[in-house]
């Protein structure tokens, strides 16, 4: 079997998107699958036809670039019509068996173009809505122009692929909801980690959490980009209340994003500015490090159409370490973490209930090793690749069956 992916953009670019996929690529391969890849002209740095990357050939597509570019809708346009350009030559080369674009709908769309054209099967993956993130990142709004114009490409897709996958629960139920989809062609491909990558809980280096300022305290932590839908606001406004109970609390935050400056003039605002530490985006090869300083990670997300209906990466990666977390109840963390048994759940936008939760749990530690065993299981039993990737074999054969169909 050839699948050809078409994708947004791939390693060495850092994504949880680009992780994603190369974990599927590498998973499909072990089945025997035979895999090429396609990026788009979003893949930024990127100077050349084709190249090989921690042993994955891609296949590039050229910049789109001038006035076109830059102009609102045209620029959308210019970058699906270099893709198909681009498709159509590796189509050539390579005579897939299957045509497998990854979200968003400008992808989508030509791969549904050169499949219908050549009679080869697509299979369109969702990974979150892309009108939605476009809100939830601050360069659209829910009524404007682009978002009703992104929903409507995104559900033009659903409706003309052969078969269709997204990475949850809240994703799919929303798309059988479209007018026009049908839901029996929707299938969920959940997030997984590669388990064998994530050891149980290191040991803290005293040494590096006494620079910080961290000796014998108790550690919040979160590691991650700093976008608005996380709800660090919400954090550092629970972390007074915490302090009244547990004044050796200190937060951990690294990372960064657009949410950085407001947070750190939050925290001098609240007069808990020495209380929360700033590493800023560290290597990658370092996190591991931070990580260890962690008494308690924290995913705080605020309610959104985002949050409620996309499963985050993050948590299943905690869980893979053994480690122990409080998130809000949005719609993601709830199909991720089970409150009380994986993890410790709090009402979503509440920093009261979230000042209440982290102490409880803080001076519980007896809890801590069942609750990191069981996130363990979770991730090794249910949440494992090997196990979401064999769901495609079922995908692939129903969207060939319906190439066939008069």
């Amino acid at each position: 079997m050839r699948i050809l992916h078409i994708l947004d953009h791939s390693i060495p670019l850092h994504s949880g998107y680009t992780f994603r996929t190369a974990a599927i690529l590498r998973e499909q391969r072990k089945r025997g699958w035979h895999t090429e890849h396609l990026t788009s002209p979003k893949q930024i740095n990127c100077s050349v036809a084709e190249e090989v990357v921690d042993g994955l050939h891609f296949y590039r597509t050229p910049p789109v670039t001038g006035l076109v570019a830059r102009l609102p809708f045209f620029n959308m346009i210019a970058l699906m019509n270099a893709t198909e350009r681009r498709l159509r030559e590796v189509v050539e080369r390579g005579k897939p068996d299957f045509l497998h674009a990854h979200s968003p709908a400008l992808n989508a769309l030509p791969a549904i173009r050169v499949g219908r054209a050549l009679n080869i099967p697509v299979v369109y993956e969702i990974r979150a809505f892309w009108e939605d993130a476009a809100v939830d990142h601050g360069t659209s709004s829910e009524w404007g122009p682009r978002y009703r114009l992104s929903r409507s490409l995104e559900t033009w897709a659903v409706q003309h692929a052969d078969a269709v996958t997204t990475i949850c629960e809240g994703l799919r139920s929303d798309l059988a909801a479209r007018k026009g989809v049908a839901a029996e062609k929707i299938t969920v491909i959940p997030n997984a980690v590669d388990i064998e990558k994530f050891t149980v809980s290191g040991v803290a280096d005293a040494a590096f959490k006494a620079q910080l300022g961290l000796q014998g305290r108790q550690v919040l932590g979160f590691l991650g980009s700093f976008y608005a839908y996380e709800g660090l606001n919400l954090l550092l406004d629970a972390l007074p209340l915490m302090l009244q109970t547990n004044p050796d609390i200190r937060v951990l935050l690294v990372g960064g994003g657009p949410q950085e400056d407001a947070l750190k003039a939050q925290a001098v605002q609240l007069g808990v500015a020495d209380k929360v530490v700033f590493c800023g985006r560290v290597p990658h090869d370092q996190v591991q490090r931070y990580y260890d300083l962690v008494d308690v990670l924290v995913y705080p997300r605020l309610s959104m159409r985002l949050t409620e209906l996309v499963t985050p990466l993050k948590p299943l990666e905690a869980m893979a370490q053994g480690r122990v977390l409080v998130a809000s109840d949005v719609g993601g963390h709830r199909e991720l973490i089970r409150d009380g048994e994986t993890g410790v759940l709090f009402r979503a936008g509440d920093a009261t209930d979230l000042a209440a939760k982290v102490p409880g749990l803080l001076n519980a530690p007896a809890r801590w090793p069942q609750l990191a065993a069981h996130g363990r299981r979770f991730v090794e039993t249910e949440r494992n690749w090997a196990l979401s990737v064999a769901r495609y074999a079922a995908v692939y054969d129903y969207a060939k069956r319906q190439t066939l169909l008069p």
